[in-house]
């Protein structure tokens, strides 16, 4: 069983891979058009004004404060006072802003310098140094022998449509599992229940996880193409630890590990982990095509395959598929439903498997949160969790 210090202690902190993974498929680009990736978004100019506090911010950052006060530089940004969360009054006319100039002036440096400046550059040089200086053991070596790689997805051919997972050790194959239980026609949810079922006992005999900081975000562009990427901290607020002199948030990654030697997702060096994102890019019987992912640990997969399902089996539009009520099946023997589920399949789940219900809210998530674009013809559209307090879908500015 995993402990909190586990869980908190910077030494949690694995490789992070979000950069070099652009760097990767920017491979190609002109210096100018890498720096759009971080600049044109506007990521800089965005870190610059700083995250605008809300009530929901508050509220996330109340339930972590206690763990986010344990350390100084985190305290400083998220904190006021190193321990009241930020929250305002009613009929507060100012707004509240995260002072996020160092990360600003970090995503500059790599925006100006290229990946090079994170994974053995000056940038990786002053993250590693606060993290010794915490307590950890990342070197700038860790950061400069760090690759990604391209890989082959799951290419899933599912009752006249196709979907394209992420492979190896990530959600993909659970959802390959899940998929492959499912007979066509108009599926059920006890059909998708049990082909959960079926896809976790395989999987958990080495898998583990706790409450996410996962953000999911999928894209179509005007030419129709689509991407769906995924990336993460793993625990809310990750390590619970700001590096002050870059201004990142901390991830404690090397929890997705099993602590205990011995098994296949064991702790080792170099070794990858075993993690839940699944981040999908499918087609439907019509042609319509979708890039599909969320958060929320185990209970992504679920998500993603019964949107997934709602889309190519039950030829639901978009919006009727994020509306549509869903239940969680994620390891155990337990089946978490929607209160607003109808009365009919509920009691079919309960014959099923033993069932509780939850509503679906925004703190506590009892439910993966999803986002998806769509193209169908020429018209995209898109579509986020309807209770996610910052879900949101934006269409691009044609001039």
């Amino acid at each position: 069983m995993l402990s909190d210090p586990v869980i908190l202690v910077i030494k949690g902190l694995a490789g992070g891979g979000l950069v070099v993974t652009f760097a990767l498929l920017s491979e190609g680009l002109s210096p100018k058009r890498f720096a759009g990736l971080f600049s044109a978004a506007p990521a800089v100019a965005l870190a610059g004004e700083g995250m605008a506090l809300d009530w929901y911010s508050g509220l996330l950052i109340a339930s972590t404060a206690r763990a986010l006060a344990g350390d100084p530089d985190a305290a400083a940004l998220f904190l006021e006072g190193g321990h009241w969360p930020p929250l305002g009054t009613w009929t507060a006319a100012t707004e509240k802003r995260l002072d996020q100039r160092r990360l600003a002036a970090t995503l500059d440096q790599i925006a100006r310098d290229g990946a090079k400046a994170l994974y053995g550059g000056d940038v990786g040089a002053a993250l590693a140094s606060d993290v010794q200086a915490k307590g950890g053991s990342l070197a700038l070596s860790d950061l400069a022998s760090y690759r990604a790689q391209m890989a082959e997805p799951l290419d899933l051919a599912y009752h006249s449509g196709r979907i394209f997972a992420a492979p190896g050790m990530t959600g993909g194959p659970v959802l390959a599992a899940a998929l492959r239980a499912l007979k066509a026609g108009k599926l059920s949810y006890v059909d998708y229940a049990r082909a959960l079922d079926v896809a976790w006992r395989e999987r958990l005999a080495s898998a583990g996880d706790k409450e996410s900081c996962t953000t999911h975000f999928s894209v179509v562009d005007r030419q129709g193409n689509l991407c769906a990427v995924t990336q993460t901290l793993l625990s809310i607020f990750g390590a619970r630890t700001v590096s002050p002199s870059t201004g990142v948030l901390l991830n404690n990654g090397v929890m997705w590990f099993d602590p205990e030697p011995g098994k296949p997702n064991s702790l080792a060096p170099g070794k990858r982990c075993l993690g839940n994102y699944c981040p999908v890019i499918g087609q439907t019987p019509k042609g319509d095509r979708f890039a599909l992912g969320a958060s929320g640990g185990r209970k992504i997969v679920g998500t993603v395959l019964q949107i997934s399902s709602f889309l190519i089996d039950h030829g639901m539009s978009l919006e009727e598929a994020f509306h549509r009520p869903r239940i969680d099946m994620s390891g155990g023997e337990r089946v978490i439903a929607d209160t607003v589920l109808p009365a009919e399949d509920l009691r079919a789940l309960e014959a099923a498997f033993p069932t509780s219900t939850a509503r679906r809210s925004f703190f506590p998530y009892a439910f993966a949160v999803p986002s998806a674009v769509l193209r169908a013809g020429a018209h995209n559209m898109g579509c986020t969790e309807i209770m996610s307090p910052w879900g949101e879908a934006v269409a691009e500015r044609i001039s």
